[in-house]
């Protein structure tokens, strides 16, 4: 137990009630002694600056593929192994040479980091991507298979596909669940823990060793159209509702979430709003990435809390 005397000789001195040994002794108080300041702002003067985010996130669907074609050829072969058309591979090397205009553009410092579904058709994308790129400007890959496609059900029977999807038009695209596969609020579960993993890594810099850090590291995730709405879905906490609206991306295809002026990431630093409407943005959500644009990392956006859905129709 500490007791401060306010009075008499011993102002301005701790007195220790009491010792190991039961006896009363008296020290100078001392405000800039390291042990009697608290532990955790020292610990936190002495950790160094955290790295820069990275400038963007940018979804990018696979490339035409050839069950986009001919969906007879998931009756052959395995999901997983579907690869890229001739207009597949084209697609995704425009793609590339899209990401280094946009992110080499007003610097020279700039790269980029991928993640990329395990699936044949998004690590064709991949290298079609890689070849706008020189070596020195890919700061790394990771094969990250959280974000790899809605799994249907392993071989698929072309007509029973065909079932399955219109009863899934009419019980929701969200918790439809396909026999033996998956529903989307499935894929939420996994990506939601990719996203984690993905905040972590951002938060302690896995992108850029320490020495050559910049502002302007991009980060491409390579993946699924269901996927990557998923994944929009559970960063900005849309509703199942908003998520039913959302359009696939293209074959090819990019979206790009941007930070804004205060450090939060951002739909509409690169887009128009016209074009996240078409996406399927509705005015509620656009609101909110226009919050998103000036508001930093751990602000609230207590007005989109309040929007939307309302739950109690009886105050109405």
């Amino acid at each position: 137990m500490v007791c401060l005397s306010p009075v008499g000789p011993a102002r301005g001195r701790i007195r220790c009630c009491e010792d190991t040994l039961g006896r009363h002794h008296a020290r100078r108080w001392n405000p800039t002694s390291p042990d009697l300041q608290f532990p955790e702002l020292l610990l936190r003067a002495s950790m160094p600056l955290p790295p820069p985010r990275p400038r963007r996130i940018i979804l990018v669907r696979h490339g035409q593929s050839e069950g986009n074609v001919d969906e007879g050829a998931y009756t052959r072969v395995p999901d997983p192994r579907i690869g890229l058309t001739s207009r597949g591979w084209e697609e995704a090397e425009a793609c590339g040479y899209r990401i280094r205009k946009l992110v080499s553009t007003g610097c020279d410092d700039w790269k980029v980091y991928f993640y990329v579904s395990p699936y044949r058709r998004t690590l064709e994308t991949l290298r079609g991507l890689g070849k706008a790129f020189e070596p020195e400007r890919i700061a790394g890959v990771r094969e990250e298979p959280r974000i790899r496609e809605q799994d249907f059900g392993n071989f698929q029977d072309r007509e029973k596909m065909r079932v399955e999807k219109e009863i899934r038009r009419r019980y929701g695209r969200f918790f439809y669940r396909f026999p033996n596969g998956e529903s989307a609020a499935d894929v939420y579960d996994r990506i939601t823990g990719f996203r984690e993993t993905l905040r972590a890594d951002i938060d302690i810099g896995r992108f850029q060793p320490p020495g050559l850090r910049s502002p302007n590291m991009n980060i491409v995730l390579v993946s699924h159209g269901l996927t990557l709405r998923v994944f929009l879905m559970r960063w900005y906490k849309w509703t199942v509702e908003q998520f039913e609206g959302l359009n696939n991306f293209d074959n090819g295809g990019m979206l790009v979430m941007q930070t804004g002026n205060g450090g939060r990431y951002s739909l509409l630093v690169h887009h128009t709003e016209e074009e996240l409407q078409m996406f399927g943005l509705t005015e509620d959500m656009l609101k909110d990435q226009l919050w998103q644009k000036t508001a930093k990392p751990g602000e609230l956006n207590y007005n989109f809390m309040r929007n939307g859905q309302s739950f109690f129709t009886h105050f109405l």
